[in-house]
């Protein structure tokens, strides 16, 4: 398995022994999900905000409007940091010091680049839906072109990247292990209820199978 070479940038240094480098290993952070948090400077001051991507290879892809102020600001400084976290559990301890959670956690840097070629453009569109719903693009009417022409794809082409992972129980003093206090972990696991079709949909519409598997995949329901 390839790794991402260590450098000042990507090198994890609190809680080293959690981190990897493993291409595979933060692939699969991102791909188990669709919402990154991205980080950019407006008029010196650093500014985080939450976005829908999509993936293809080591490529992510960000969208909104063609005057959306954090795309536009990506686009002239040539360089983008996205951070993905999926919460995996509550680590309560029996001291607050020692309370923590489970976690998968990746941040990626790269380099970004305004998307102009038609067929990548429109195969990124492609992307960040079927990220959030696996093979729901196929589902919907074909995007028309002045929703096209009015849509900014920005790539980022991955240069690096590093993830911490956090998969263990409570970890307390020696001392304290005998206390009558109460230690665990609560499991922390994102779900899908039943999906709910819109009013105005015709009755002899069915839900598409891709979403009745997303619900079904993440939810305790059987559909």
């Amino acid at each position: 398995m390839s790794s991402y070479s260590v450098n000042n940038l990507n090198k994890v240094i609190r809680g080293s022994k959690r981190a990897t480098y493993n291409i595979e290993e933060i692939d699969a952070i991102a791909d188990a999900g669709f919402l990154c948090h991205v980080g950019y400077e407006f008029e010196g001051q650093t500014i985080v905000l939450p976005m829908a991507y999509g993936k293809i290879g080591q490529t992510f892809y960000l969208h909104g409007s063609l005057k959306n102020r954090m795309l536009t600001n990506l686009i002239s400084s040539g360089k983008a940091c996205l951070s993905i976290t999926h919460l995996d559990g509550l680590v309560l301890a029996r001291s607050g010091f020692h309370h923590s959670a489970n976690y998968r956690a990746a941040t990626i840097f790269g380099t970004t680049r305004m998307v102009q070629d038609r067929d990548e453009k429109m195969k990124a569109l492609e992307s960040v839906v079927n990220q959030m719903v696996p093979d729901h693009w196929d589902t919907l009417r074909e995007m028309n072109e002045k929703e096209f022409k009015s849509t900014l794809v920005v790539a980022v082409d991955v240069t690096t990247a590093s993830a911490k992972i956090r998969a263990e129980g409570v970890i307390d003093e020696k001392e304290d292990q005998n206390l009558p206090v109460w230690a665990g972990v609560i499991p922390i696991k994102q779900i899908a209820e039943a999906p709910i079709t819109a009013p105005d949909v015709p009755k002899e519409v069915e839900i598409p199978e891709s979403v009745k598997d997303y619900a079904s995949k993440n939810s305790f329901l059987k559909l």
